[in-house]
Order: structure tokens, then sequence, then C-alpha cells
């Protein structure tokens, strides 16, 4: 009996002790929202505080940071509510007269069967005013940039950036900040996206870059600063004086750039300024999603990017995308333009010194967006007897902007693949005819590629050897690193 008795009352000294515990420190938020463990590697807008017009208690540090991030999952959620008429998660991230006015909005919505894709791209909240208990806050979001889509039965019906401002008020409840008060009020007008530069491009006689060693692998683990000394040192010496490389947005830390891979990417600038060369950064290569509800990581990628390189000597400048065309099919041709154009303005905003321009995979398929770029970048892979009217009708269509064929070459593989009809001379005679007209056009142009390589990754042409085989034979010199016989024909002064 007495074991019982002690039993019995110790379950419910503990029960009490465990509700008293739970009622003084707040809810995990991670069991309240199954989402809360993927927000915050799922929404990164820009966030610039105002804190010049605060009144009341002064904010700590800490609480800002806490602020600021259950503000943002709370616009995440809400996007997610709009996105899939879902009240799931925003009971977290708003009080009760904040979601009733959210829920009818949603009811609306599945009436007239309208769904919203939505994002925000930057705040500018200003801190108005913040409580001396230290559980009210109000702010003024000046100037939310954003992107919108609606869609009433499956079919678009409106689309285009969005540009709001909102007087907030947020209550501190359970230890998190939800928002009591979302109200949105006239703001400022903004000037029109900076317009496109005049840039006058110098003939640059340029090479697309890979270490022989890592095909479409500069950065990581085995990046040699040693080894690209060495290759620069050669197409220094070889006449070139600009390389193009590819920033890979998965391998270099999506929205979330490491360190260490931006003191890399400093490194190889800085290996090329000691040789006097410049370069062209191509950023996003082997990314390919452009769903709107990702802008924010892909954008945070780029302006970590742009900031950690845009003082530096060395950088030509920026490419935005490698063959975005190539992804219209799959990925929905507006969804590319649409994320490529917003992502220019933004670019300007962030480096507003070097120009743009976007590596698309053909002549007829540079005309897109050429408004929003500098210099016009088209790829050639052809017969060279129809370069001329193909460059002449992008020519054309393209006005005073420069033109950079930033993309051109031949294999050189004879093996069983191609029935043994490949050869290093005809490669030759090949980059010979398409350095006349280069030459004739005073055209920049960067050469696919410097080495021949060992492997090629399936995510670069896809499993099937044929394909690789032909890739793998693009350089001028061969795996030893012999000079091929297209070496003296492209390092001519």
């Amino acid at each position: 009996m007495l074991t019982s008795f002690l039993l019995v009352n110790g379950a419910i000294i503990y029960g009490i002790a465990a509700g008293w515990s739970f009622l003084n420190t707040g809810a995990d938020r991670s069991t309240m929202l199954h989402l809360s463990g993927t927000l915050e590697e799922s929404y990164f807008p820009e966030v610039n505080w105002d804190l010049d017009q605060q009144e009341g208690r002064p904010m700590e540090l800490q609480t800002l940071g806490e602020l600021e991030q259950d503000y943002r999952n709370a616009w995440y959620v809400r996007s997610l509510g709009l996105l899939n008429n879902d009240r799931f998660g925003l009971d977290d991230y708003f009080t009760t007269d904040a979601r009733e006015k959210l829920f009818q909005q949603l009811d609306l919505n599945i009436a007239a069967q309208i769904t919203v894709k939505s994002t925000t791209l930057q705040h500018n909240p200003q801190l108005d005013f913040y409580s001396l208990d230290g559980k009210l806050v109000v702010l003024t979001d000046h100037n939310v940039q954003g992107y919108r889509q609606i869609f009433r039965d499956g079919s678009s019906i409106h689309e285009g950036r969005t540009q709001e401002s909102f007087r907030v008020i947020l209550l501190l409840e359970d230890g998190f900040w939800r928002i009591r008060q979302l109200v949105k009020i006239p703001h400022e007008s903004h000037p029109d996206p900076t317009p496109s530069r005049e840039f006058s491009l110098e003939s640059n006689k340029g090479i697309n870059y890979y270490p022989k060693g890592q095909p479409w692998g500069l950065f990581g683990e085995d990046f040699d600063p040693i080894r690209i000394e060495t290759d620069f040192r050669t197409l220094a010496e070889a006449g070139f004086n600009s390389v193009r490389i590819f920033v890979p947005y998965e391998d270099f830390g999506n929205a979330q750039v490491p360190e260490v891979a931006l003191g890399q990417l400093r490194e190889v600038l800085e290996l090329a300024q000691n040789q006097q060369l410049q370069v062209l950064v191509t950023l996003f290569d082997f990314y390919g999603n452009y769903d709107i509800l990702d802008w924010t990581r892909t954008y945070r990628h780029a302006q970590t990017v742009v900031n950690a390189l845009k003082d530096h000597p060395a950088l030509l400048g920026w490419d935005l995308k490698n063959e975005p065309d190539l992804d219209f099919e799959s990925r929905g041709k507006d969804n590319v333009l649409n994320w490529l154009r917003l992502l220019s303005e933004n670019m300007r905003t962030w480096d507003p010194n070097h120009p743009l321009t976007i590596g698309w995979s053909s002549p007829e398929a540079a005309i897109h967006l050429k408004e929003e770029v500098d210099f016009i970048s088209f790829h050639y892979y052809g017969e060279p007897e129809d370069l001329e009217a193909r460059y002449r009708d992008l020519r054309k269509a393209a006005g005073n902007k420069p033109l950079v064929l930033e993309e051109f070459g031949k294999s050189s593989y004879s093996g069983f693949w191609n029935v043994f009809s490949g050869s290093e001379e005809k490669q030759a005679a090949y980059l010979e005819e398409l350095q006349s007209f280069i030459k004739e056009e005073e055209l920049s142009s960067y050469l696919w590629t410097l080495h021949d390589f060992d492997q090629v990754p399936n995510r670069v042409v896809g499993r099937l050897p044929w394909r690789k085989a032909y890739q793998r034979h693009f350089g001028i010199l061969d795996t030893e690193g012999n000079p091929k016989a297209a070496f003296e024909i492209v390092t001519e002064k």
C-alpha cells in the first residue's frame, strides 16, 4: 500500500512539475509545427533593419534575431497557406485575430478556385516601438519586394513583381513572436530598375576553364591552386587574356555559401590576376529549379558570391546562368525568364560596376532578355559554314549590344562510338575556320576548353558512353598535357 501511495503521488507531482515547466518556458516550436525544422533552410529573403526610429525599450541583439526569424517564418508559412489553401502552421506564427482574417481569405480563394504562389525577396523593417515588458513590437516594413503568381482552376491569370509596405504588430506568446496585425499601407514610389549600361567589350581571347583532373569541379576538397596557377601561366603565354569559370550552385552551398568556398573562389581570381587574366564568372551551374518558392535561396546565394568578388580587379563580369534555354521545356520558359529577369535587376543593385550577360546555348536563343544584359553571349558547336548567317541575324536583333561567342569547340574523339570518324586534324581544321570568322568580326570569344579529360561526370551529359567519350576530347591539350594540332591554331597571336 505504501509503495503504491508513493508511486501515485510521485506521478502527480511529476505531472504538475512538467506542466509548470511548460507554462513557464514556452512550448517547443518543433512540436507545434512539423515544418519548423526546414523553414530556416527554405526561405532567405534579405532583411534590412532600421532601428533609428525606435521608441520604448531598447531591443537586445538576441531579441532582434529571434524577432526577425519568427517574422520571416510567418511570411513563409503565409505563402504556403495561400499556395495550398491550407491552414497548417498558421497557428504558430499568427495570433487568433490575425488567423481569422487569413482563414477568411483562404475560404474565399477555395470558393473561387484561386491559388496564389508568391515569395518575398527583400524586407526593410523599421522598428517603431518595443514595449517595456518586452512583449509587443510595432514595425513598418517598407517596400517589401516580391513576386506573385495567381491561378484560377490551375490556369495563370496574373503574374508579376510586387512592392508593398505594411504596418505590423507582433506579440510575444509562448516564447515566440506572432503577428497580431499585418495591414497594407501606401508605399513610397520607387525608381524603375537600373537601365542596361553601355559597355564597350574589348576583344577578349578567352577559354572556358577546368583543371585536367577536376572536370566540372574546380572547387571543393580537390581544389589545387598549384595546378590552376600552372594552367593560367600556360594560357597567358599562349596569348589568352581571359578565362570563364563556373560556380556550381549545389556544390557551392546553396543559399548558405561557406567561407571556405568563397576563399577558393577569391584565390582563383588572385591566380588569374597574377597572369593578367580577367575572369568571367558564371553563376548557378547545374541549377534547374526556378520555382518561385526557391527564389530567396538562389538570390541569397548570388548576393553572397557577388559581395565577395565585386571589388576584385580580376573580375570581368557576371554570367547569370549557363544555357538556361535548355530548361525551357522541362521548367517552363516563363519561369526561367522571370527568374533571370528579376535576378538581373538585383545583380545591378549588388554590383553596379560590372557587366552582366547570360550564356545562351545558340545564336537564336540569345535574343531573350537582350535588354537586361550588357553584352549578349551565345554558344556555337555547329557547322562553320552556317555560323555567318546565324550570326548576322543575331547581330541585327542585338542592336548596339556587344556580342560574345562564349563557347565554341569541337571534339577530337576518334573511337568506336563515332565510327572512328574524328581526329585531332579535323578538330584543328574546324577551329581554324571559326578562328578566321572570329578575327574577321573582331569577336570576343571563349574556347571550349584547355584540357582533354579522363572522365566526365554523369551529371554533365548523362551515362551514355558515346556522349561521355565525345565530351572528353574538346581540349587543345591531350590528357598527358601535350599540345594537340588545334593548339597552334587557337594560340596564334
